[in-house]
Protein backbone atom coordinates (compact mmCIF):
# COMPACT_ATOMS: atom_id res chain seq x y z
CA UNK A 1 0.00 0.00 0.00
CA UNK A 2 1.39 3.41 -1.00
CA UNK A 3 2.43 5.71 1.83
CA UNK A 4 -0.07 8.50 2.47
CA UNK A 5 1.80 11.79 2.69
CA UNK A 6 0.60 14.73 4.76
CA UNK A 7 -0.34 18.01 3.11
CA UNK A 8 2.84 19.66 4.35
CA UNK A 9 5.02 16.81 3.06
CA UNK A 10 3.40 17.10 -0.37
CA UNK A 11 3.84 20.86 -0.38
CA UNK A 12 7.49 20.59 0.69
CA UNK A 13 8.22 18.25 -2.23
CA UNK A 14 6.63 20.62 -4.78
CA UNK A 15 8.63 21.46 -7.90
CA UNK A 16 7.97 25.18 -7.79
CA UNK A 17 8.78 27.47 -10.69
CA UNK A 18 10.27 30.95 -10.13
CA UNK A 19 7.45 33.40 -9.56
CA UNK A 20 8.54 35.52 -12.53
CA UNK A 21 7.77 32.50 -14.75
CA UNK A 22 4.28 32.21 -13.25
CA UNK A 23 3.77 35.91 -13.90
CA UNK A 24 5.00 35.52 -17.46
CA UNK A 25 2.27 32.93 -18.09
CA UNK A 26 -0.23 35.73 -17.44
CA UNK A 27 1.68 38.36 -19.37
CA UNK A 28 2.94 40.16 -16.26
CA UNK A 29 6.43 41.59 -16.92
CA UNK A 30 9.05 40.85 -14.28
CA UNK A 31 9.38 44.60 -13.73
CA UNK A 32 5.74 44.71 -12.56
CA UNK A 33 6.29 42.07 -9.87
CA UNK A 34 7.66 42.84 -6.41
CA UNK A 35 9.11 39.45 -5.38
CA UNK A 36 9.07 38.20 -1.80
CA UNK A 37 11.76 35.60 -2.30
CA UNK A 38 11.59 33.40 -5.41
CA UNK A 39 8.11 31.91 -5.04
CA UNK A 40 5.72 34.77 -4.21
CA UNK A 41 5.30 38.34 -5.38
CA UNK A 42 2.98 41.33 -5.36
CA UNK A 43 1.58 42.67 -8.63
CA UNK A 44 2.22 46.35 -9.31
CA UNK A 45 -0.63 48.87 -9.18
CA UNK A 46 0.44 50.43 -12.48
CA UNK A 47 0.19 47.13 -14.32
CA UNK A 48 -3.24 46.46 -12.81
CA UNK A 49 -4.46 49.87 -13.94
CA UNK A 50 -3.25 49.14 -17.49
CA UNK A 51 -5.67 46.19 -17.74
CA UNK A 52 -8.83 48.31 -17.48
CA UNK A 53 -9.89 47.96 -21.12
CA UNK A 54 -9.34 44.19 -21.37
CA UNK A 55 -12.43 41.92 -21.44
CA UNK A 56 -13.31 39.84 -18.38
CA UNK A 57 -13.08 36.08 -18.18
CA UNK A 58 -15.66 33.78 -16.60
CA UNK A 59 -16.14 33.96 -12.82
CA UNK A 60 -16.75 30.70 -10.95
CA UNK A 61 -17.67 30.59 -7.25
CA UNK A 62 -16.84 27.57 -5.11
CA UNK A 63 -18.99 27.30 -1.99
CA UNK A 64 -20.10 24.42 0.24
CA UNK A 65 -22.59 22.85 2.57
CA UNK A 66 -22.46 23.87 6.24
CA UNK A 67 -19.07 22.80 7.63
CA UNK A 68 -18.74 19.86 10.01
CA UNK A 69 -15.80 18.32 11.87
CA UNK A 70 -15.83 15.70 9.09
CA UNK A 71 -14.46 18.26 6.63
CA UNK A 72 -15.64 19.46 3.22
CA UNK A 73 -12.51 20.64 1.39
CA UNK A 74 -13.74 23.85 -0.22
CA UNK A 75 -10.31 25.45 -0.68
CA UNK A 76 -8.90 22.12 -1.88
CA UNK A 77 -11.67 21.93 -4.48
CA UNK A 78 -11.13 25.56 -5.53
CA UNK A 79 -7.44 24.91 -6.16
CA UNK A 80 -8.14 21.55 -7.79
CA UNK A 81 -10.73 23.06 -10.13
CA UNK A 82 -8.29 25.78 -11.18
CA UNK A 83 -5.75 23.09 -12.04
CA UNK A 84 -8.46 21.03 -13.76
CA UNK A 85 -9.48 23.93 -16.00
CA UNK A 86 -5.86 24.50 -16.97
CA UNK A 87 -5.54 20.78 -17.69
CA UNK A 88 -8.35 20.94 -20.26
CA UNK A 89 -6.78 23.90 -22.00
CA UNK A 90 -8.39 26.89 -20.29
CA UNK A 91 -6.27 29.73 -18.90
CA UNK A 92 -7.55 29.63 -15.34
CA UNK A 93 -6.50 31.54 -12.23
CA UNK A 94 -7.33 30.65 -8.64
CA UNK A 95 -8.33 33.46 -6.22
CA UNK A 96 -8.48 32.53 -2.54
CA UNK A 97 -8.14 34.21 0.82
CA UNK A 98 -5.07 34.43 3.03
CA UNK A 99 -5.31 32.25 6.16
CA UNK A 100 -5.51 33.88 9.57
CA UNK A 101 -3.07 32.86 12.28
CA UNK A 102 -6.07 32.38 14.60
CA UNK A 103 -7.41 29.19 12.98
CA UNK A 104 -3.89 28.02 12.01
CA UNK A 105 -2.83 27.81 15.65
CA UNK A 106 -6.31 27.28 17.05
CA UNK A 107 -8.47 24.86 15.09
CA UNK A 108 -7.39 23.99 11.57
CA UNK A 109 -3.62 24.02 11.39
CA UNK A 110 -3.53 25.44 7.84
CA UNK A 111 -5.70 26.60 4.95
CA UNK A 112 -3.90 26.45 1.62
CA UNK A 113 -5.77 23.50 0.12
CA UNK A 114 -4.80 19.90 0.66
CA UNK A 115 -3.26 16.79 -0.85
CA UNK A 116 -2.34 17.37 -4.48
CA UNK A 117 -4.55 20.44 -4.77
CA UNK A 118 -2.64 23.12 -2.87
CA UNK A 119 -1.23 26.59 -3.30
CA UNK A 120 2.43 26.93 -2.37
CA UNK A 121 4.60 27.90 -0.51
CA UNK A 122 2.21 26.37 2.00
CA UNK A 123 4.10 27.25 5.20
CA UNK A 124 4.60 30.89 4.18
CA UNK A 125 0.97 31.34 3.13
CA UNK A 126 -0.23 29.96 6.46
CA UNK A 127 2.17 32.02 8.56
CA UNK A 128 3.35 35.61 7.92
CA UNK A 129 3.21 35.41 4.09
CA UNK A 130 3.84 38.92 2.69
CA UNK A 131 2.82 40.73 5.89
CA UNK A 132 -0.64 41.85 4.74
CA UNK A 133 -2.38 40.89 7.99
CA UNK A 134 0.29 42.63 10.06
CA UNK A 135 -0.21 45.81 8.01
CA UNK A 136 -3.98 45.62 8.49
CA UNK A 137 -3.52 45.08 12.24
CA UNK A 138 -1.13 48.04 12.44
CA UNK A 139 -3.42 50.37 10.47
CA UNK A 140 -6.43 49.42 12.58
CA UNK A 141 -4.58 49.90 15.86
CA UNK A 142 -3.01 53.17 14.70
CA UNK A 143 -6.54 54.54 14.42
CA UNK A 144 -7.37 53.20 17.89
CA UNK A 145 -4.27 54.87 19.32
CA UNK A 146 -5.11 58.16 17.61
CA UNK A 147 -8.62 58.10 19.11
CA UNK A 148 -7.31 57.77 22.67
CA UNK A 149 -4.52 60.27 21.98
CA UNK A 150 -7.04 62.83 20.70
CA UNK A 151 -9.13 62.44 23.84
CA UNK A 152 -6.02 62.72 26.05
CA UNK A 153 -5.01 66.02 24.46
CA UNK A 154 -8.31 67.78 25.06
CA UNK A 155 -10.88 66.02 22.83
CA UNK A 156 -11.45 68.92 20.42
CA UNK A 157 -13.92 66.77 18.46
CA UNK A 158 -16.05 66.30 21.60
CA UNK A 159 -16.04 62.49 21.25
CA UNK A 160 -18.31 60.82 23.81
CA UNK A 161 -16.00 58.25 25.42
CA UNK A 162 -19.03 56.08 26.16
CA UNK A 163 -19.81 55.77 22.46
CA UNK A 164 -16.61 54.62 20.77
CA UNK A 165 -17.32 51.42 18.81
CA UNK A 166 -13.78 51.22 17.37
CA UNK A 167 -12.03 48.37 19.16
CA UNK A 168 -8.49 47.05 18.76
CA UNK A 169 -7.52 43.90 16.84
CA UNK A 170 -4.93 41.13 16.75
CA UNK A 171 -4.57 38.14 14.45
CA UNK A 172 -4.92 35.45 17.09
CA UNK A 173 -7.75 33.80 18.99
CA UNK A 174 -7.70 35.27 22.51
CA UNK A 175 -10.96 35.26 24.44
CA UNK A 176 -9.35 37.08 27.39
CA UNK A 177 -9.20 40.25 25.29
CA UNK A 178 -12.84 40.36 24.20
CA UNK A 179 -13.72 42.96 26.84
CA UNK A 180 -11.03 45.13 28.45
CA UNK A 181 -10.65 48.44 30.25
CA UNK A 182 -8.03 50.68 28.67
CA UNK A 183 -5.96 53.61 30.00
CA UNK A 184 -5.74 52.45 33.61
CA UNK A 185 -2.81 53.53 35.75
CA UNK A 186 -3.33 57.20 36.40
CA UNK A 187 -3.57 60.57 34.69
CA UNK A 188 -0.52 60.05 32.48
CA UNK A 189 -2.20 57.09 30.74
CA UNK A 190 -5.36 58.89 29.66
CA UNK A 191 -9.04 58.50 30.48
CA UNK A 192 -10.10 54.96 31.43
CA UNK A 193 -12.81 53.50 29.22
CA UNK A 194 -14.22 50.13 28.24
CA UNK A 195 -12.91 48.60 25.04
CA UNK A 196 -11.94 45.24 23.61
CA UNK A 197 -10.28 43.29 20.84
CA UNK A 198 -11.61 41.60 17.72
CA UNK A 199 -9.61 39.23 15.54
CA UNK A 200 -7.93 41.02 12.62
CA UNK A 201 -10.08 39.27 10.02
CA UNK A 202 -13.15 40.92 11.60
CA UNK A 203 -11.63 44.40 11.29
CA UNK A 204 -13.39 46.92 9.09
CA UNK A 205 -9.93 47.72 7.71
CA UNK A 206 -9.74 44.13 6.42
CA UNK A 207 -13.14 44.50 4.77
CA UNK A 208 -12.15 47.85 3.27
CA UNK A 209 -8.92 46.46 1.81
CA UNK A 210 -10.87 43.57 0.29
CA UNK A 211 -13.58 45.80 -1.23
CA UNK A 212 -11.51 48.81 -2.36
CA UNK A 213 -10.74 49.16 -6.07
CA UNK A 214 -7.42 51.05 -5.75
CA UNK A 215 -5.37 53.13 -3.33
CA UNK A 216 -7.47 56.26 -3.85
CA UNK A 217 -10.65 54.31 -3.08
CA UNK A 218 -8.91 52.69 -0.11
CA UNK A 219 -8.07 56.09 1.41
CA UNK A 220 -11.60 57.40 0.85
CA UNK A 221 -13.09 54.35 2.55
CA UNK A 222 -10.68 54.56 5.48
CA UNK A 223 -11.71 58.18 5.94
CA UNK A 224 -15.37 57.10 6.01
CA UNK A 225 -14.83 54.86 9.06
CA UNK A 226 -17.01 55.99 11.98
CA UNK A 227 -14.83 55.85 15.09
CA UNK A 228 -17.35 57.17 17.58
CA UNK A 229 -20.12 59.61 18.32
CA UNK A 230 -20.50 62.96 20.04
CA UNK A 231 -22.97 63.56 22.84
CA UNK A 232 -25.51 64.76 20.27
CA UNK A 233 -25.08 61.34 18.50
CA UNK A 234 -23.45 62.85 15.38
CA UNK A 235 -20.70 60.60 13.99
CA UNK A 236 -16.97 61.25 14.14
CA UNK A 237 -14.99 59.89 11.18
CA UNK A 238 -11.42 58.69 10.84
CA UNK A 239 -10.76 61.61 8.49
CA UNK A 240 -11.74 63.98 11.32
CA UNK A 241 -8.74 62.61 13.23
CA UNK A 242 -6.59 62.91 10.08
CA UNK A 243 -5.79 59.19 10.38
CA UNK A 244 -6.76 58.09 6.87
CA UNK A 245 -3.52 59.19 5.18
CA UNK A 246 -1.20 57.36 7.56
CA UNK A 247 -3.40 54.27 7.51
CA UNK A 248 -3.19 54.23 3.71
CA UNK A 249 0.59 54.46 3.90
CA UNK A 250 0.67 51.39 6.15
CA UNK A 251 -1.58 49.52 3.70
CA UNK A 252 0.12 50.62 0.45
CA UNK A 253 1.87 47.30 -0.18
CA UNK A 254 -0.81 45.16 1.45
CA UNK A 255 -3.31 46.52 -1.09
CA UNK A 256 -1.50 44.79 -3.98
CA UNK A 257 -2.50 41.16 -4.76
CA UNK A 258 -0.13 38.31 -3.91
CA UNK A 259 0.79 35.98 -6.78
CA UNK A 260 1.77 32.39 -5.97
CA UNK A 261 1.29 29.03 -7.71
CA UNK A 262 -0.45 25.71 -7.33
CA UNK A 263 1.39 22.41 -7.07
CA UNK A 264 0.90 22.11 -10.83
CA UNK A 265 2.54 25.53 -11.39
CA UNK A 266 -0.66 27.32 -12.30
CA UNK A 267 -1.17 30.93 -11.15
CA UNK A 268 -3.05 31.78 -7.98
CA UNK A 269 -3.83 35.05 -6.23
CA UNK A 270 -3.97 34.76 -2.43
CA UNK A 271 -5.13 38.09 -1.04
CA UNK A 272 -7.27 39.30 1.86
CA UNK A 273 -8.92 37.10 4.43
CA UNK A 274 -12.16 38.15 6.17
CA UNK A 275 -13.99 35.31 7.91
CA UNK A 276 -17.46 34.55 6.58
CA UNK A 277 -19.14 33.90 9.94
CA UNK A 278 -18.26 37.36 11.33
CA UNK A 279 -17.28 39.31 8.19
CA UNK A 280 -17.94 39.09 4.44
CA UNK A 281 -15.78 36.04 3.74
CA UNK A 282 -14.29 36.78 0.30
CA UNK A 283 -10.85 37.47 -1.13
CA UNK A 284 -10.09 40.98 -2.38
CA UNK A 285 -11.98 42.66 -5.20
CA UNK A 286 -8.71 43.89 -6.69
CA UNK A 287 -7.33 40.33 -6.92
CA UNK A 288 -10.53 38.98 -8.46
CA UNK A 289 -10.84 41.81 -10.98
CA UNK A 290 -7.16 41.56 -11.92
CA UNK A 291 -7.52 37.82 -12.46
CA UNK A 292 -10.61 38.33 -14.62
CA UNK A 293 -8.56 40.57 -16.93
CA UNK A 294 -5.70 38.04 -17.14
CA UNK A 295 -7.51 34.71 -17.36
CA UNK A 296 -10.29 32.99 -19.27
CA UNK A 297 -11.58 31.50 -16.02
CA UNK A 298 -11.28 32.71 -12.43
CA UNK A 299 -12.11 30.25 -9.67
CA UNK A 300 -12.74 31.87 -6.31
CA UNK A 301 -14.21 30.73 -3.02
CA UNK A 302 -16.39 32.21 -0.29
CA UNK A 303 -15.98 31.10 3.30
CA UNK A 304 -17.96 28.42 5.15
CA UNK A 305 -21.35 27.28 3.82
CA UNK A 306 -23.33 28.99 1.09
CA UNK A 307 -25.69 30.50 3.69
CA UNK A 308 -22.79 32.73 4.80
CA UNK A 309 -19.96 33.04 2.28
CA UNK A 310 -21.93 32.69 -0.94
CA UNK A 311 -24.72 34.99 0.22
CA UNK A 312 -22.17 37.68 1.12
CA UNK A 313 -20.21 37.09 -2.09
CA UNK A 314 -23.38 37.74 -4.09
CA UNK A 315 -25.02 40.44 -1.97
CA UNK A 316 -21.94 42.41 -0.90
CA UNK A 317 -18.90 41.71 -3.09
CA UNK A 318 -20.65 41.24 -6.44
CA UNK A 319 -23.14 44.05 -5.76
CA UNK A 320 -20.42 46.54 -4.80
CA UNK A 321 -17.83 45.51 -7.40
CA UNK A 322 -20.18 44.96 -10.32
CA UNK A 323 -19.20 41.29 -10.68
CA UNK A 324 -21.45 38.78 -12.43
CA UNK A 325 -20.66 35.14 -11.58
CA UNK A 326 -21.18 32.59 -14.35
CA UNK A 327 -21.51 29.38 -12.31
CA UNK A 328 -21.26 28.03 -8.77
CA UNK A 329 -19.83 24.78 -7.40
CA UNK A 330 -21.20 23.47 -4.11
CA UNK A 331 -18.75 21.16 -2.34
CA UNK A 332 -20.09 18.27 -0.29
CA UNK A 333 -18.68 15.09 1.17
CA UNK A 334 -20.36 11.81 1.96
CA UNK A 335 -18.93 12.03 5.48
CA UNK A 336 -20.30 15.52 6.17
CA UNK A 337 -23.74 14.65 4.79
CA UNK A 338 -23.88 11.59 7.05
CA UNK A 339 -22.99 13.80 10.00
CA UNK A 340 -25.82 16.14 9.01
CA UNK A 341 -27.99 13.03 9.06
CA UNK A 342 -27.13 12.29 12.69
CA UNK A 343 -24.10 10.00 12.43
CA UNK A 344 -21.38 10.52 15.05
CA UNK A 345 -17.89 11.37 13.83
CA UNK A 346 -16.43 8.08 15.05
CA UNK A 347 -19.00 6.13 13.00
CA UNK A 348 -18.56 7.96 9.69
CA UNK A 349 -16.41 5.18 8.21
CA UNK A 350 -19.40 2.81 8.15
CA UNK A 351 -21.82 2.81 5.23
CA UNK A 352 -25.13 4.46 6.14
CA UNK A 353 -27.17 5.43 3.10
CA UNK A 354 -30.27 6.23 5.15
CA UNK A 355 -28.46 8.83 7.26
CA UNK A 356 -26.75 10.16 4.15
CA UNK A 357 -30.06 10.81 2.40
CA UNK A 358 -31.45 12.38 5.55
CA UNK A 359 -28.44 14.70 5.84
CA UNK A 360 -28.59 15.59 2.16
CA UNK A 361 -31.40 18.01 3.00
CA UNK A 362 -28.60 20.43 3.93
CA UNK A 363 -27.16 20.14 0.42
CA UNK A 364 -30.60 20.49 -1.17
CA UNK A 365 -31.20 23.72 0.73
CA UNK A 366 -27.90 25.19 -0.50
CA UNK A 367 -28.65 24.24 -4.11
CA UNK A 368 -32.01 26.01 -3.93
CA UNK A 369 -30.50 29.05 -2.20
CA UNK A 370 -27.73 29.61 -4.75
CA UNK A 371 -30.26 29.39 -7.57
CA UNK A 372 -32.16 32.29 -5.99
CA UNK A 373 -29.30 34.48 -7.20
CA UNK A 374 -29.74 33.33 -10.79
CA UNK A 375 -26.50 31.32 -10.88
CA UNK A 376 -26.35 27.75 -12.30
CA UNK A 377 -25.07 25.10 -9.89
CA UNK A 378 -23.07 21.88 -10.00
CA UNK A 379 -22.20 19.74 -6.95
CA UNK A 380 -18.65 18.47 -6.35
CA UNK A 381 -18.48 15.34 -4.20
CA UNK A 382 -15.04 15.61 -2.60
CA UNK A 383 -14.01 11.95 -2.44
CA UNK A 384 -12.80 10.16 0.69
CA UNK A 385 -11.47 6.60 0.62
CA UNK A 386 -14.17 5.49 3.08
CA UNK A 387 -16.98 6.46 0.65
CA UNK A 388 -18.90 3.47 -0.74
CA UNK A 389 -20.39 3.31 -4.22
CA UNK A 390 -23.88 3.06 -2.75
CA UNK A 391 -23.32 6.29 -0.81
CA UNK A 392 -21.91 8.14 -3.82
CA UNK A 393 -24.83 6.95 -5.97
CA UNK A 394 -27.27 8.14 -3.30
CA UNK A 395 -25.81 11.66 -3.38
CA UNK A 396 -25.89 11.74 -7.17
CA UNK A 397 -29.52 10.57 -7.21
CA UNK A 398 -30.51 13.15 -4.59
CA UNK A 399 -28.88 15.99 -6.51
CA UNK A 400 -30.43 14.82 -9.79
CA UNK A 401 -33.87 14.95 -8.18
CA UNK A 402 -33.10 18.59 -7.36
CA UNK A 403 -32.40 19.35 -11.01
CA UNK A 404 -28.59 19.51 -10.79
CA UNK A 405 -25.63 17.21 -11.37
CA UNK A 406 -23.18 15.84 -8.81
CA UNK A 407 -19.68 14.84 -9.92
CA UNK A 408 -17.26 12.70 -7.95
CA UNK A 409 -13.89 14.47 -7.61
CA UNK A 410 -10.55 12.92 -6.62
CA UNK A 411 -8.35 16.01 -6.80
CA UNK A 412 -6.96 15.55 -3.27
CA UNK A 413 -5.31 12.28 -4.31
CA UNK A 414 -4.87 12.80 -8.06
CA UNK A 415 -4.59 16.55 -8.62
CA UNK A 416 -6.06 17.94 -11.82
CA UNK A 417 -6.56 14.47 -13.32
CA UNK A 418 -9.10 13.74 -10.59
CA UNK A 419 -11.30 16.75 -11.28
CA UNK A 420 -11.32 16.91 -15.07
CA UNK A 421 -15.00 15.93 -15.34
CA UNK A 422 -16.02 18.78 -13.05
CA UNK A 423 -13.90 21.21 -15.07
CA UNK A 424 -15.74 20.29 -18.28
CA UNK A 425 -19.10 20.68 -16.53
CA UNK A 426 -18.15 24.12 -15.22
CA UNK A 427 -17.19 25.17 -18.75
CA UNK A 428 -20.54 23.91 -20.02
CA UNK A 429 -22.45 25.92 -17.41
CA UNK A 430 -20.35 29.06 -17.71
CA UNK A 431 -20.40 29.19 -21.50
CA UNK A 432 -24.03 28.13 -21.81
CA UNK A 433 -25.32 31.57 -20.91
CA UNK A 434 -27.52 30.24 -18.09
CA UNK A 435 -26.42 32.79 -15.49
CA UNK A 436 -28.87 35.60 -14.81
CA UNK A 437 -27.28 37.00 -11.69
CA UNK A 438 -29.16 39.27 -9.34
CA UNK A 439 -28.70 40.01 -5.61
CA UNK A 440 -31.23 38.65 -3.14
CA UNK A 441 -32.69 42.06 -2.25
CA UNK A 442 -32.69 45.60 -3.70
CA UNK A 443 -30.83 48.51 -2.12
CA UNK A 444 -34.16 50.22 -1.47
CA UNK A 445 -35.31 47.83 1.28
CA UNK A 446 -34.92 49.05 4.85
CA UNK A 447 -32.00 47.62 6.83
CA UNK A 448 -34.29 45.53 9.00
CA UNK A 449 -36.11 44.22 5.92
CA UNK A 450 -32.76 43.18 4.45
CA UNK A 451 -31.91 41.26 7.62
CA UNK A 452 -35.33 39.61 7.57
CA UNK A 453 -34.99 38.74 3.88
CA UNK A 454 -31.71 36.90 4.45
CA UNK A 455 -33.05 35.17 7.56
CA UNK A 456 -36.26 33.96 5.92
CA UNK A 457 -35.11 33.24 2.35
CA UNK A 458 -31.61 31.86 3.04
CA UNK A 459 -31.77 30.58 6.65
CA UNK A 460 -35.50 29.65 6.35
CA UNK A 461 -36.16 31.23 9.74
CA UNK A 462 -39.69 31.81 10.93
CA UNK A 463 -38.92 35.03 12.79
CA UNK A 464 -36.21 37.62 13.40
CA UNK A 465 -36.10 39.19 16.85
CA UNK A 466 -34.32 42.43 17.77
CA UNK A 467 -34.91 44.69 20.75
CA UNK A 468 -35.94 48.33 20.45
CA UNK A 469 -32.38 49.63 20.79
CA UNK A 470 -31.29 47.60 17.73
CA UNK A 471 -34.26 48.72 15.63
CA UNK A 472 -33.82 52.34 16.69
CA UNK A 473 -30.14 52.20 15.77
CA UNK A 474 -30.98 50.88 12.29
CA UNK A 475 -33.55 53.66 11.86
CA UNK A 476 -30.98 56.27 12.89
CA UNK A 477 -28.48 55.01 10.32
CA UNK A 478 -31.16 55.17 7.66
CA UNK A 479 -31.84 58.80 8.58
CA UNK A 480 -28.10 59.48 8.25
CA UNK A 481 -28.08 58.11 4.70
CA UNK A 482 -26.86 54.54 5.22
CA UNK A 483 -30.13 52.75 4.49
CA UNK A 484 -29.02 51.71 0.99
CA UNK A 485 -26.15 49.55 2.31
CA UNK A 486 -26.25 45.74 2.20
CA UNK A 487 -26.13 43.77 5.45
CA UNK A 488 -23.42 41.38 6.61
CA UNK A 489 -24.76 38.80 9.04
CA UNK A 490 -22.57 37.32 11.78
CA UNK A 491 -23.89 33.84 12.46
CA UNK A 492 -22.64 30.38 13.36
CA UNK A 493 -21.28 28.57 10.32
CA UNK A 494 -22.41 25.15 11.48
CA UNK A 495 -26.15 25.54 10.92
CA UNK A 496 -28.75 27.43 8.95
CA UNK A 497 -30.01 28.51 12.36
CA UNK A 498 -28.13 30.32 15.13
CA UNK A 499 -27.82 27.02 17.05
CA UNK A 500 -24.57 25.31 15.94
CA UNK A 501 -25.96 21.91 16.94
CA UNK A 502 -29.05 22.13 14.72
CA UNK A 503 -27.87 20.37 11.57
CA UNK A 504 -29.65 19.44 8.35
CA UNK A 505 -32.16 21.97 6.99
CA UNK A 506 -34.13 23.39 9.92
CA UNK A 507 -37.18 25.56 9.26
CA UNK A 508 -39.15 28.07 11.29
CA UNK A 509 -36.42 28.82 13.83
CA UNK A 510 -35.86 32.23 15.43
CA UNK A 511 -32.88 34.42 14.49
CA UNK A 512 -32.09 36.80 17.37
CA UNK A 513 -30.15 39.91 16.31
CA UNK A 514 -28.46 41.13 19.48
CA UNK A 515 -26.26 43.88 18.03
CA UNK A 516 -25.73 45.85 14.82
CA UNK A 517 -22.56 47.57 13.65
CA UNK A 518 -22.15 50.18 10.92
CA UNK A 519 -19.08 49.69 8.72
CA UNK A 520 -19.45 52.91 6.76
CA UNK A 521 -16.02 52.62 5.13
CA UNK A 522 -16.51 49.05 4.01
CA UNK A 523 -20.05 49.85 2.94
CA UNK A 524 -22.24 47.44 4.89
CA UNK A 525 -24.17 47.07 8.14
CA UNK A 526 -23.32 44.09 10.34
CA UNK A 527 -25.96 42.12 12.21
CA UNK A 528 -24.62 39.95 15.04
CA UNK A 529 -26.81 37.00 15.93
CA UNK A 530 -26.98 34.47 18.74
CA UNK A 531 -23.75 33.75 20.57
CA UNK A 532 -21.36 34.54 17.71
CA UNK A 533 -18.09 36.22 18.80
CA UNK A 534 -15.94 38.61 16.77
CA UNK A 535 -12.94 37.44 18.80
CA UNK A 536 -12.84 33.62 18.80
CA UNK A 537 -11.27 31.59 21.58
CA UNK A 538 -8.82 28.70 21.36
CA UNK A 539 -10.23 25.16 21.68
CA UNK A 540 -9.40 22.85 24.57
CA UNK A 541 -6.54 21.37 22.52
CA UNK A 542 -5.31 24.08 20.11
CA UNK A 543 -3.43 23.16 16.93
CA UNK A 544 -0.49 25.15 18.33
CA UNK A 545 0.31 22.19 20.58
CA UNK A 546 1.16 20.12 17.49
CA UNK A 547 3.14 22.72 15.54
CA UNK A 548 6.94 22.73 15.86
CA UNK A 549 10.26 22.84 13.98
CA UNK A 550 11.78 19.43 13.34
CA UNK A 551 15.47 18.60 13.50
CA UNK A 552 15.99 19.75 9.92
CA UNK A 553 14.39 23.13 10.60
CA UNK A 554 11.13 22.34 8.78
CA UNK A 555 7.69 23.27 10.11
CA UNK A 556 5.61 20.31 11.27
CA UNK A 557 1.94 20.28 12.27
CA UNK A 558 0.50 22.68 9.65
CA UNK A 559 -1.38 19.59 8.33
Amino acid sequence: MAEVKSDIEIARAAQKRPIVEIGAKLGIPASELAPYGHDKAKVGAGFIASLADKPDGKLILVTAINPTPAGEGKTTTTVGLGDGLNRIGKRAIVCVREPSLGPCFGVKGGAAGGGYAQVVPMEDINLHFTGDFHAITAAHNLLAAMIDNHIYWGNALDIDVRRIPWRRVMDMNDRALREVVASLGGVANGFPREGGFDITVASEVMAILCLASDLRDLERRLGDIIIGYRRDRTPVFARDLKADGAMTVLLKDAMQPNLVQTLENNPAFVHGGPFANIAHGCNSVIATKTALKLGEYVVTEAGFGADLGAEKFFDIKCRKAGLKPDAAVIVATVRALKMNGGVKKEDLGQENVEALVRGSSNLGRHIANVRKFGVPVVVAINHFTSDTQAEVDAVMDYVARHGAEAILCRHWAEGSAGIEELAWKVVELAEGGQAKFQPLYPDSLSLMEKIETIATKIYHAGEVTADKAVRDQLATWEEQGYGHLPVCMAKTQYSFSTDPNLRGAPEGHIVPVREVRLSAGAGFVGGITGGIMTMPGLPRVPSAERIFLNGDGYVEGLF
